[in-house]
């Protein structure tokens, strides 16, 4: 007998990408949507535009399209009964990533965003299934290169690092127009952009370019930020989506809690930009930062987590009682109202003390190892300075780039401050070379012409060595991100870090201070920006998911007081 045919990886997953779904599962989705009917030729979702949310295919076909903002149109699937148009935009209310066209007659049944994610937690099977298809279907999308953002500019241009950085870490398709390889990109530079201050271009979905945006107009360009209207009174605001805070947002919204989220760049914080985490419980072949904190912003969307990036919190206004609940104020003016407040901002990577730094942030000096600086350091020689776990695991994930990598310590060597897997992965890779008791002391280069040279000094002996280095790597330590929470008097110790529980006088005089609780009522720190917690993964996921019980009890409280208050009133 023969030995079976096995389908390949690529098959199998091309079936979990485009299930077709049974008379039986479109009866049980049926209670969730609306039918609706399209003439051949109308759009049931238009890219850029508000999206009505998962069509499920009832008779007839219909074409997804990729539509970029030149006006290319391109082909990615054709789908008929059964099938269903959606992925993750989706479910988190964003723009249409792509175009739905009917190609014949069709009868659809519209889930809307809302509805998409009522079903997906109610039907746990079918949600299984279906959100398996949204994230591989963006997947997809990512490598197609055929939807969102046109970036056009030098792959080495510290704007193209930025903007590509940004939407490579939020999850955004996009593509990349090089000048030096692309002619059109080239004469599109010249017709448009001559000036090198305004480029990279970028051309949105609807046609929109702009010259050298920030995160925000580009955010707002593709609908990953939107115009907010006049905003609602929250259960629960989260500042910061690190492990932490999409821990918060899960088990929170998770339990019907209302849920807004804000960061300032992207989520997963320092997390998300981890080549490999392999000391996290369940993954003994190791994650990336960027795929698990990826699921829990995934997770945290399906239960109805808002979140708004990049948006930067500049104060806290923490309210006065029952009648005027707290408020975020954001750097664009923009408000937002809350019961409570989770504040799981984390601590931003300590600098080099060198006059000259601010010269080189993306030309050559960088905050995180992605495979964006690791394409730039191809072969050649790196320095990265610190010795905790984060410098370990860029070490490591560089060392498969670079020729050469070298790790500085001001200590005396990683014992004290790295995992012992990270450290004997690092004593067996035959390039990397680690420095103690070593420092840099110069940086040389220009803002024009990016760093050139690198000069470090072993303290002992006083002896200065310099290399011709291009590419350096800050994982200094941490320090708080904890100034704009200031005015409300929140209690922090001497180097900022948020003081919790025991270590605060209580906020209410009728009970102790629960442990993530702050001297201020309502107000909670959880993850690394917390003082005395354990600067972990695993901490901080435990952390986020602890604090949810403690607010509940919170949110409880001010209920029954308010009701007090109403009794007295009538």
């Amino acid at each position: 007998m023969a030995d079976p045919v096995l389908p390949s990886m690529e098959e199998a997953r091309r079936h979990q990408m485009y299930p077709v779904l049974t008379a039986a599962e479109l009866k049980r989705i049926a209670r969730f949507g609306s039918k609706q009917h399209f003439k051949a030729g109308e759009f049931l979702a238009r890219t850029g535009e508000s999206s009505p949310g998962m069509s499920v295919i009832v008779s007839g076909r219909i074409a997804i399209l990729g539509h970029d903002g030149l006006g290319h149109v391109s082909p990615i699937a054709d789908m008929g009964p059964g099938d269903f148009a959606a992925e993750l935009a989706e479910l988190a209310g964003q723009p249409a990533m792509v175009d739905v066209r009917a190609e014949e007659d069709v009868e659809a049944l519209i889930v809307p965003h809302d509805q998409l994610r009522a079903l997906m937690v109610a039907d746990a099977d079918l949600g299984e299934r279906i959100m398996r298809a949204l994230i591989l279907r963006r997947v997809r999308l990512i490598e197609a290169n055929v939807v969102g953002p046109i970036l056009v500019g030098e792959l080495t241009q510290p704007g193209m690092i930025r903007l590509q950085g940004f939407l490579t870490r939020n999850g955004q398709p996009h593509t990349i127009l090089d000048p030096e390889t692309d002619p059109d990109a080239a004469k599109m530079i010249e017709r448009l952009s001559p000036n090198a201050d305004e480029y990279p271009l970028v051309v949105c979905p609807d046609g929109t370019i702009l010259r050298n945006p920030s995160e925000q107009e580009l955010a707002l360009c593709i609908g990953l930020l939107r115009e907010s209207a006049e905003p609602r009174l929250y259960d629960i605001a989260i500042v910061g989506s690190g492990p932490a805070g999409l821990s918060t947002a899960v088990y929170a919204a998770s339990e019907g809690l209302s849920v807004l989220v804000v960061e300032t760049r992207a989520f997963g914080g320092q997390a998300g930009a981890s080549a490999r985490i392999e000391n996290y419980l369940g993954f003994p072949t190791g994650i990336s930062g960027q795929a698990l904190t990826a699921r829990a912003f995934v997770q945290a969307q399906k239960f109805g987590a808002q979140f708004v990036i990049p948006l930067e919190v500049a104060r806290l206004d923490c309210g006065g009682g029952l009648s005027r609940p707290m408020s975020l104020e954001m750097t664009d003016g923009w408000r937002v109202q809350a019961k409570t407040v989770v504040i799981a901002s984390g601590a931003r990577y300590r600098k080099l003390s060198l006059p000259n730094l601010g010269d080189f942030l993306n030309r050559g000096l960088w905050y995180w190892a992605s495979p964006i600086e690791a394409k730039l350091c191809a072969n050649a020689e790196v320095v990265i300075v610190g010795g905790g776990n984060s410098a370990g695991q860029a070490a490591v994930f560089l060392s498969g780039h670079a020729a050469k990598v070298w790790i500085l310590v001001r200590g005396s060597g990683l014992a004290e401050t790295m995992s012992r897997y990270l450290i004997d992965r690092i004593a067996s890779a035959p390039n990397i070379e680690v420095l103690a008791e070593t420092e840099i002391v110069e940086l040389v280069g220009t803002e024009q012409s990016g760093l050139r040279g690198v000069t470090w000094r072993h303290r002992p002996s006083g002896t200065d060595t310099h290399r011709p280095i291009r590419h350096v790597f800050q994982f200094l330590g941490a320090e708080p991100a904890t100034e704009w929470m200031q005015e409300c008097g929140i209690d922090v110790d001497r180097t900022g870090f948020i003081r919790t529980g025991a270590d605060v006088e209580a906020p209410c005089p009728k009970r102790p201070p629960l442990a993530y609780e702050t001297n201020v009522q309502g107000v909670f720190a959880v993850g690394d920006v917390r003082y005395g917690s354990v600067k972990r993964v695993g901490a901080a996921i435990g952390e986020g998911a602890n604090v949810v019980a403690q607010i509940h009890g919170v949110l409880e409280a001010m209920g029954e007081a308010a009701e007090k208050a109403a009794v007295r009133t009538v």
